[in-house]
């Protein structure tokens, strides 16, 4: 098992390096970087242009484009090796001897679905280099990834700080109880502060499960506190969360109701759009 980290060369793959370099650390695995070229660009590819161009006019235009494509494709090559280099230096130097490069010429869910069984994380940057110019919006890629992946997902955020409390969004679903349940049984949340956060009333159900929960991760953990906050659940936790409450979200990709939309939808206010600190999204 490994530690998969995605990078672009972004602004963002200096705290994915990072994030995958402290998840590695605290699980005591590898890191293997992945950087994916994408599918083949076919945009040079000419119409039929046999009624403009004369035969030979073609054939030597067909000829040029070919060696263009070709230069293009050895350049990228190119970029992907320094950009996996790179980002490999840095890994080792926060601390993980265990470092492999991989370079990918596919689609990126392909590529994920191929490097997944072996992997027990995926850290992946909250926006690619072809997103920097949409700051208000997820990437498409992230978004397919949250969606597809069958791993739990780290989500770095702009750049890496020291981690040493969290907040899991709990909305009594079973899928946040499958997270916490991993969180127990692994080890990389091991001795953080944890906070249990509803974004609801307090009832008497929701606070039974609540305290099975703490109860469950206790062993492991730091303090364990139990919260609730009124409002519109992506507010209440990011304010939470710029009020100095964490270092680091947890939330069930299988929740329900509002948070489960929070993560799934495609809008602006996406939790992992929305907060400043890194995201974990357990499967």
């Amino acid at each position: 098992m490994k530690i998969i980290a995605l990078v672009d060369g972004s602004t963002y793959s200096a705290s994915v390096c990072d994030h995958a370099a402290w998840a590695a650390k605290r699980i005591g695995l590898g890191v293997e970087l992945v950087h994916v070229l994408g599918r083949r660009d076919h945009s040079s590819v000419p119409a039929d242009l046999s009624g403009n161009l004369s035969l030979g006019a073609r054939s030597s235009l067909l000829q040029e484009l070919s060696r263009a494509d070709e230069e293009r494709a050895k350049l990228s090559h190119a970029r992907g090796r320094l950009i996996l280099e790179t980002a490999a230096e840095r890994v080792r130097a926060d601390g993980v001897e265990a470092v492999e490069e991989r370079l990918r010429h596919d689609d990126i869910l392909r590529t994920i679905a191929d490097f997944e069984p072996d992997a027990r994380l995926t850290v992946v940057g909250k926006r690619g280099e072809a997103s920097a110019f949409a700051h208000d919006h997820l990437g498409s890629n992230l978004e397919r990834i949250l969606r597809a992946a069958t791993r739990p997902v780290l989500v770095a955020s702009r750049a890496f700080k020291p981690i040493e409390r969290y907040l899991i969004a709990f909305d009594g679903s079973a899928g946040v109880m499958r997270s916490i349940e991993r969180i127990a049984q692994g080890s990389m949340l091991d001795g953080l502060a944890c906070t249990l956060l509803h974004v609801g009333a307090d009832a008497a159900t929701i606070r039974a499960k609540m305290e099975a929960a703490a109860a469950l991760i206790a062993p492991k953990a730091g303090p364990v506190a139990i919260e609730f906050a009124s409002g519109e659940p992506d507010r209440a936790i990011s304010e939470r969360i710029e009020a100095g409450g964490a270092d680091l979200l947890v939330m069930g990709a299988s929740g329900h109701g509002p948070i489960r939309r929070l993560f799934l939808g495609s809008t602006s206010a996406s939790m992992a759009q929305l907060c400043k600190v890194p995201v974990v999204i357990f499967r």
